[in-house]
């Protein structure tokens, strides 16, 4: 293998027709890692029904999301958008009183008709401090991928942040609970205990930013909340992202050398969880290997796990499309892929779909709406936004992240079993 993978491959950049979904699908796992958080989309019906269909029916506690429907009057420019908003706003907090981080989430139709949530945030937060602090982001799906909102989210957190000079590790990017415990417990032990997370579960959770302090991200898809950290002062550590057993070694052996934790302290927490993540991975490539995989860009998650595909599982990566390659976050990982497959950034769909059907992939990555598609035609499909909505980091996920690759062709070769009998 090449010493530097693919990091001086050629990259193949296309602008033109895109299949993502938009930013407010992130608000589907970002109010459940905010416990005490509302995000109020400022969209019209379809953002409403997409974030409805998305999150299912919340039957056993109010969800904390909703929508400021825009309508004709608002788009019209008829009745006045911000007075209407000042009202939403104050009835919401009326009567939701543990909410105390309100986010103002702008959509494609709120940027259309130029409305400023940035100064209805401003406006807001001054008015209902210091019990409620208002935020404002972008969810639109213009030019944009629907991670963009976790990255868009965190970004407007930053200069929130209290000023610390404490010498500190901040991880940024949302995980689920039991992941980030996981995560958390493996510091601990290699004796980094203090450990801040970016998005915190609550506001009063104390989370600073400052030129002594060193952040780790945990998701791919983070530039402009690694950009907004760094104009704070804090350094970015460079590693690969921790999916499956080699990835999460890499992440944390370059955490722990940032803080003069020693390898050899590495290997005496991990060698358990690592043997098991080499075991569980085992498992699903034996179905894995010697396949290839294609991957059209949808999540931003292709690179880490194309490294992971054909470095732990056996796999050969013909293509891997991403929508956008932040040079800075992918680096680690464009080092350790094996040199060989195309890789792309930005989508012409139309283009993509003939390198497919041309290649003939054993798995085809890529979002819902080319999926059935493409199984249409005899070829087997992977949902990307499975891999955002499902527990994948760190060791004791590994074999779950394995999994969700190879379950398609295990139901690829009993349906053609079957087909045959």
């Amino acid at each position: 293998m090449s010493a530097q993978g693919c990091t001086a491959t050629p990259v193949l950049r296309e602008r033109g027709q895109r299949e993502v979904f938009c930013g407010l699908t992130s608000i589907v796992w970002l109010h459940r890692k905010m416990q005490d958080a509302f995000f109020l989309v400022v969209g019209s019906r379809t953002c409403a029904h997409l974030l409805q269909s998305a999150a299912g029916v919340m039957i056993f506690a109010e969800p904390r999301f909703g929508t400021a429907i825009l309508d004709e009057t608002d788009l019209a420019g008829l009745a006045c958008a911000q007075d209407e908003l000042d009202n939403v706003v104050t009835q919401l907090l009326s009567r939701r009183s543990d909410i105390r981080q309100l986010f103002l989430v702008g959509s494609c139709p709120s940027e259309v008709i130029k409305l400023d949530l940035e100064k209805a945030a401003e406006r807001l937060s001054q008015q209902f401090a210091p019990r409620v602090r208002v935020i404002n982001f972008s969810g639109s799906g213009i030019e944009t991928t629907f991670t963009e909102g976790e990255d868009a989210c965190l970004a407007a957190m930053v200069p929130t942040l209290p000023q610390s000079d404490a010498a500190q590790l901040l991880v940024a990017g949302a995980l689920p609970d039991v992941v980030q415990d996981q995560m958390l417990g493996l510091l601990a032990d290699m004796g980094l205990a203090d450990v801040a997370v970016l998005p915190a579960a609550r506001a009063d959770d104390r989370v600073t930013v400052g030129p002594n302090t060193k952040v780790a991200m945990v998701q791919p898809f983070l530039g402009e909340t690694l950009a907004a950290l760094t104009r704070r002062g804090a350094t970015h550590i460079a590693a690969p992202f921790p999916f499956g057993e080699e990835g999460s070694t890499a992440w944390l052996r370059a955490v722990a050398r940032a803080f003069g934790v020693s390898d050899a302290v590495v290997d005496r927490v991990t060698e358990a969880p690592r043997a098991r993540a080499r075991r569980a991975v085992a498992q699903a490539a034996e179905v894995l290997s010697g396949k290839s995989v294609f991957f059209l860009p949808d999540s931003q998650l292709e690179i880490p796990l194309a490294r992971f595909l054909t470095r732990e599982c056996g796999m050969q990566a013909i293509e891997v499309g991403a929508p956008f390659i932040h040079s800075g976050l992918m680096a680690p990982d464009l080092a350790l892929l094996e040199a060989g497959p195309v890789i792309s950034e930005g989508q012409d769909v139309d283009l993509q779909l003939d390198r497919v059907r041309a290649a003939r992939p054993d798995l085809t990555v890529c979002g819902l709406g080319l999926a059935n598609p493409l199984e249409a035609e005899g070829l087997t499909t992977k949902w990307a936004i499975e891999l955002v909505f499902t527990p994948v980091h760190f060791y004791e996920q590994a074999g779950d992240l394995a999994g969700l690759f190879s379950r398609p062709l295990r139901r690829r070769a009993i349906l053609q079993r079957e087909a045959a009998e």
